[in-house]
Parts: C-alpha cells; structure tokens; sequence
C-alpha cells in the first residue's frame, strides 16, 4: 500500500517550527498501520467543500517533494495523484459534482418571474 520501512515504533512526523512558534490546529493526521491507512481528522470547516481546497494544497505540496526528489515533474506528480484520487473516488461510490447536480430536480420557484418587455409575445 506504501513505501512504508517496518518501524516497531509508530514513526510520527515532527511538528514544524512554524506551528511550535506561532500556534495553530492539526486538522489531519494519517499513517499506515500493518498496511492499514489511519486517518484521524478535526472537523475545522462548516462547509466541507473547503477540505477540496485544501486537500489540493497537499496534492501540490506533495508534488513538489516527488520533484525535489527528481523522481517526477511537479506537473506530471499532480497530474498521477489526481487521477487516482479521481478512480478512488469513481470506485468508492462517490459521484461527480455534475452527475449528482443532474439528479437533482429543480423545484418550480414560488416566486412569479419578471420579463423584459422584449420578451414579452407580441399580438
């Protein structure tokens, strides 16, 4: 599942300077288990759409680590993590944004809806 060495020790990523001097919140902490993925997550957002904003942000992070490492092109890094990340999700179940718009049904405004003159039929 991961490039992960066998460690008799849960072998946890130190916090950053920033973070120690300036304060902040850990909003997500993931790690492999005996091939296990672990995620432990703080609900930090009141609208979840803005986990896509930043869960983007690590894919551009972790594009420029395979880069500095030369083992991909930032460009080519993204473009692999995003399209897995696109099959996971296809095969999790979860739809598209614009496949689950489609099912929805547009309910008739209550409100009456106003028209130019020009639109209106001429006699």
């Amino acid at each position: 599942m991961a490039f992960v060495g066998n460690h008799e020790i849960y072998d946890a990523l130190p916090i950053s300077n920033d973070a120690l001097d300036r304060g902040g919140v850990e909003m997500l902490r993931a790690g492999v288990v005996d091939e296990e993925l672990l995620v432990t997550a703080r609900r930090v957002f009141a609208d979840p759409a803005h986990w896509g904003y930043l869960l983007a942000d690590v894919v551009r992070r972790l594009a420029t680590l395979y880069a500095a490492e030369g083992d991909f092109t930032e460009a080519k890094a993204s473009a692999a993590i995003a399209a897995a990340f696109a099959r996971s999700l296809r095969t999790s179940g979860i739809k598209s944004v614009k496949s689950a718009r489609a099912r929805v049904k547009a309910k008739p405004s209550p409100k009456p809806v106003a028209r130019r003159k020009s639109a209106r039929a001429k006699p």
